[in-house]
């Protein structure tokens, strides 16, 4: 059996995945891709982790965040489906432990040295980040700012807002771990050597928050430096891309998944 660790980015915890992590469980099912299970694990100062202080390193994150896999049991090789901040604790997982990554999905990131600070988090973006910092005391003030920010889709947007609002106010995330958590999204760099697995990159090319160039770029540079890494672009989702097109991700993770194994089984077969 498998393990999938989803990990999601930014002041976000396991339960603003809302309806993804059925979707994808059952679209894994559907395609018979192997026995898969999948476990939500939370960044230090999210979710269930609220109370800790946010490190202000991403390797600190990622030792927090492994540690917590093992602690819960979980038999490694992992696979790990990563969104923003996420992905850059899961990239760093993948390049200093790479025994422990088997299959790496990357969505919406971005990373040193492959992308500008302007790419990285858009200039167009920076009023509304400052307004959310000072609106960061009303949850459903705050929660509609970063929907509007991170969220193409809006026929959900009223139970979205009042969902957000309910998990702020049941584990609040403050301002300074939020800033602490940015802080140190903004300082990672990760080696330019991809990972040893696979590697998916998905970017939603509607995506306000984050350019997906960098997606591309990231791609781009690993897949020239012969690792197995590919990217897929939405059409018009926004930076919460599980959010925006729960069912695309899955199936488009599912198809991925079988091109691996089907390229595995040939290269074992001497085909390629």
């Amino acid at each position: 059996m498998s393990t999938w660790i989803l990990l999601r980015g930014l002041t976000r915890e396991a339960r603003h995945w809302g309806f993804f992590p059925t979707l994808f469980s059952r679209e894994l099912d559907s395609f018979a891709v192997a026995e898969e299970r999948t476990t939500l694990l939370e960044l230090p100062g999210n979710g269930r982790e609220n109370a800790l202080r946010a490190p202000l390193d991403v390797l600190e994150m990622m030792r927090f965040v492994r540690s917590g896999a093992a602690a819960l049991g979980l038999p490694a090789p992992y696979r790990l489906l990563a969104m923003s901040l996420g992905g850059m604790v899961g990239t760093a997982w993948a390049q200093r432990y790479p025994e422990e990554i088997e299959r790496l999905v990357l969505v919406n990131t971005s990373m040193q040295p492959f992308c500008r600070m302007t790419e990285r988090l858009r200039p167009a973006a920076w009023p509304a980040l400052a307004y959310l910092l000072g609106a960061w005391p009303n949850p459903e003030t705050s929660e509609r700012i970063i929907h509007d920010l991170t969220c193409n889709r809006s026929d959900t947007i009223i139970d979205d807002i009042a969902a957000w609002a309910e998990i702020r106010r049941t584990a609040p995330v403050s301002a300074a771990n939020g800033l602490r958590q940015l802080w140190a999204a903004a300082r990672f760099r990760a080696d330019r050597q991809a990972p040893r697995c696979p590697v998916l990159l998905l970017s939603s090319k509607s995506d306000r928050l984050v350019d997906p160039a960098c997606s591309a770029r990231i791609a781009a540079q690993w897949e020239a430096g012969g690792a197995g890494a590919t990217h897929a672009m939405h059409p018009w989702a926004g930076h919460d891309l599980p959010h925006d097109d729960p069912e695309w991700v899955s199936k488009t993770i599912c198809d991925w998944l079988l091109a691996v194994e089907r390229d595995a089984s040939s290269y074992r077969l001497g085909l390629l």
